[in-house]
């Protein structure tokens, strides 16, 4: 985790509870990293404002951006005792999730951490458009905060893609346990590692019924078993800290976190944009607001931004 030196903390206007900036200070009081509290800002009437001259509009502007910058720097007063390095930034735009990404792309930041809103039962999926911009589009490591804390001898559970032979999938698996790895020693706390399966298509079963759907679980369930245990081995991990099972993917890996009582979920995430972003959330998508617990979204290897117009 010590290659986490430079932080981009993603700053709520709306509450005076900053989670992500309270998570950077602790992650970064572990580590000796650096932090950069970030804050962009956006008035659309101050635009509209016509009887006004651009100048007069600017300056409207930067009182609102000096007023906001001196709420951050109370907030980091309070939450910062000063043995780490705090930057204060304030910007003035209508989207958010663009300058967040050009600060990463421009700056070279590490990681992202951003506190995620809590929502009622009925509106459990939904995410805020900067939430799901920044999973698809920021090339570096995403931390999404929710209220859950990380005390010593925690669990970390490292989400995988076991099973398949996908070169892709086999370096995301990867750097996923490398970097849960590496966070637990930071966190001092305990890695499992998880992966679920597709059972028996329901039409195959249906269509053909000479087809027997427990030895094919039971083959399935074999297959990840054999992969797992090689993949636990190469990074030591305990046998006793894998975990497979049958199942979609969010419920398999919510039913761990929540028996863990899971710190944190570390999980790969493949970037979309256009249609395909609009009608399908990824697995990380589907997982993140069913948890209670911080969610670390990576990328793979190679993945560049479409924001990285360079």
């Amino acid at each position: 985790m010590e290659k986490y030196q430079k932080i981009l903390a993603v700053v709520d206007p709306t509450t005076e509870d900053q989670k992500a900036l309270k998570r950077a200070i602790e992650l970064a009081r572990k580590t000796g990293a650096s932090i950069t509290a970030f804050l962009t800002i956006y008035d659309f009437s101050y635009e509209m404002t016509t009887m006004l001259s651009s100048d007069e509009r600017e300056a409207m502007r930067q009182s609102v951006i000096n007023d906001r910058t001196q709420w951050l720097q109370s907030i980091l007063s309070e939450l910062n005792t000063g043995e780490i390095s705090i930057d204060c930034q304030v910007i003035w735009h209508n989207r958010p999730f663009e300058q967040i990404i050009n600060q990463v792309l421009k700056h070279g930041y590490d990681i992202v951490i951003k506190g995620t809103h809590q929502h009622d039962k009925l509106k459990s999926v939904i995410f805020t458009p900067t939430d799901w911009h920044i999973l698809r589009k920021c090339p570096c490591p995403v931390l999404l905060v929710k209220e859950h804390l990380w005390p010593d001898n925690g669990n970390v559970v490292a989400a995988l893609n076991i099973g398949s032979d996908e070169k892709e999938h086999k370096s995301l698996n990867d750097k996923i346990t490398a970097e849960a790895k590496q966070l637990t020693k930071v966190m001092n706390a305990n890695l499992h590692l998880v992966n679920s399966f597709p059972g028996t298509p329901v039409n195959i079963a249906i269509e053909i019924p000479e087809f027997n759907a427990s030895d094919y679980n039971s083959s399935m369930l074999k297959h990840h078993e054999n992969a797992m245990q090689e993949h636990a081995k190469a990074f030591n991990v305990a046998k006793e800290n894998t975990h497979i099972k049958e199942g979609l993917p969010e419920d398999v890996i919510q039913s761990l976190a929540n028996k863990l009582d899971a710190e944190l979920v570390i999980l790969g995430t493949v970037g979309r944009t256009g249609l395909s972003a609009a009608l399908i959330g990824n697995t990380a998508e589907h997982v993140i607001d069913r948890l209670n617990c911080d969610v670390l979204a990576l990328k793979p290897d190679g993945y560049i931004s479409p924001l990285d117009v360079d």
